[in-house]
């Protein structure tokens, strides 16, 4: 294993290298604030249904509460957007970690007083804002950043390094917070404040907008002027047909896996039949590790195949299969082997998904319509929580994941037309030892320009 993380490690060297000075410094710059952030949130990743519970909410009432967090991504995802297209990239990342921070704190008010479902949901609705802040600003300002500095090439690498990079700061979250959950469930919410306050300092003084130039407007301006980007925004992302379908396929997928991100926790502390709290951070960072993987397999995928189609198809097959395995196995081993199978499946489709968004998205609409991306992903998770959580209540945690998993396989025809609409956003050339490979598309230029933008869970 250590010579491949020493041979990922030159590959990410070379390829940062190959990029001029200030390219790289954005670029790792990116993945610091990435990397921070990721901590920051999955610090409580592993035991937030657990912390729940715990202040007295039943099971239905956790996934009302989670799916509130969707329905504020919903509310929110178009106007934070519009801020990021607008104000600018800087100052909607900075949001972010105030309200994050901010509404993190609340969380653990909220549970020292004893409120119910209703307090709880209402706080996940604002959460839902934090993180709408930073839904596709980041993304948008690295890809402003370095094509403004010079360099036009590929970024699927840069987008799977930097999930690289993001998976093994939820590995470090996720067992942390698993361990300090051990000996208070709500430490790991003090943590992640703590370092969302780090995160702004170093952000407010080292962020600024490169290549992306803040519309000037007063402040009675700012709401037409938002409403006519909002709706080229929406538009754009909408008319756009292999755009659209892209889109509805990853809010099905996206829906289930918010709703059994959240399910395992109990689910598998039942499997195992235990309550240690550090068994959940344990399973979490097995998660991670295995999203790390999918990450690390675009990396050898993309010199063998051009057609991003393809891997959407065989993670998308792969992803239910192994969620509809998970439900219907009674052990705790053999359900764990198969989630990581999902992960890895949703691992590698992530940066791809992300690169083929960005290849035909201009720099105006960018984080408009990647907000708009995720504000339809959010409709899927307030389905899919609430749906799976009612059932998982009645007939228990397995009937919910098999008929999640069997419900994503309708994303598979939706991809497959994706697929038959012949997008250049499809294709890049794949490559094996400067050679075409076999599977590269014919009479496709090669993938040279992708124009720029993931999830983020409470």
């Amino acid at each position: 294993m250590v010579p491949c993380v020493r041979a990922w490690e030159r590959s990410r060297l070379m390829t940062i290298q190959t990029m001029p000075g200030e390219a790289a410094q954005i670029v790792r710059r990116y993945f610091v604030y990435a990397a921070i952030y990721t901590l920051a949130a999955s610090v409580i990743w592993g035991i937030n249904t657990l912390f729940l519970l715990d202040a007295g909410l039943s099971i239905a009432e956790v996934f009302i509460a989670n799916s509130a967090f969707s329905v504020g991504t919903v509310l929110f995802e178009i106007p934070t957007g519009v801020v990021a297209d607008t104000v600018g990239r800087r100052a909607s990342f900075l949001a972010s970690l105030a309200v994050l921070a901010i509404t993190t704190l609340l969380y653990l008010a909220l549970a020292q007083a004893g409120m119910g479902v209703v307090a709880f949901s209402l706080v996940s609705v604002l959460m839902g804002l934090g993180f709408t802040f930073y839904s596709g600003a980041m993304e948008a300002w690295l890809v402003d950043g370095v094509r403004h500095v010079g360099y036009q090439g590929d970024l699927d690498r840069v987008f799977s390094r930097g999930q690289l990079i993001s998976g093994a700061a939820m590995l470090v979250g996720t067992v942390g917070g698993g361990l300090i959950g051990q000996i208070d469930l709500a430490l790991p919410f003090v943590v992640r404040s703590a370092l969302l306050v780090l995160l702004f300092g170093l952000a407010f003084f080292g962020m600024h907008d490169i290549g992306f130039a803040p519309q000037r407007v007063t402040w009675r301006e700012i709401p037409g002027a938002a409403a006519r980007v909002g709706r080229a925004g929406i538009e754009f992302g909408w008319q756009q047909r292999s755009l659209r379908l892209l889109l509805l396929a990853g809010a099905i997928q996206n829906g289930f896996f918010i709703w059994a991100w959240y399910a395992w926790q109990p689910y598998f502390l039942e499997l195992l039949d235990n309550d240690a709290v550090w068994v959940a951070g344990i399973v979490a960072a097995l998660l991670a590790i295995s999203m790390m993987l999918g990450n690390a397999i675009v990396e050898v995928a993309m010199r063998w195949c051009g057609r991003r189609s393809t891997l959407f198809l065989w993670t998308g097959s792969v992803y239910a299969a192994a969620l509809i395995g998970v439900g219907a196995v009674s052990s705790f081993y053999p359900a764990l082997v198969l989630l990581f199978v999902g992960g890895v499946a949703m691992g590698v489709q992530m940066p791809v998904s992300q690169a083929f968004i960005h290849q035909v998205v201009p720099s105006e609409q960018r984080a408009t319509v990647v907000s708009f991306g995720s504000m339809i992903s959010g409709v899927g998770g307030v389905v899919g929580q609430t749906s799976l959580g009612e059932l998982s209540d009645r007939r228990g945690f397995s009937a919910g994941y098999i008929v999640g998993g069997v419900v994503t396989l309708i994303a598979l025809p939706l991809i497959w037309m994706v697929r038959r609409q012949g997008d250049p956003a499809d294709s890049y050339e794949g490559t094996r030892a400067g050679t075409e490979s076999a599977c590269a598309s014919q009479g496709v230029p090669p993938l040279s320009h992708v124009e720029g933008r993931i999830p983020a869970d409470v």
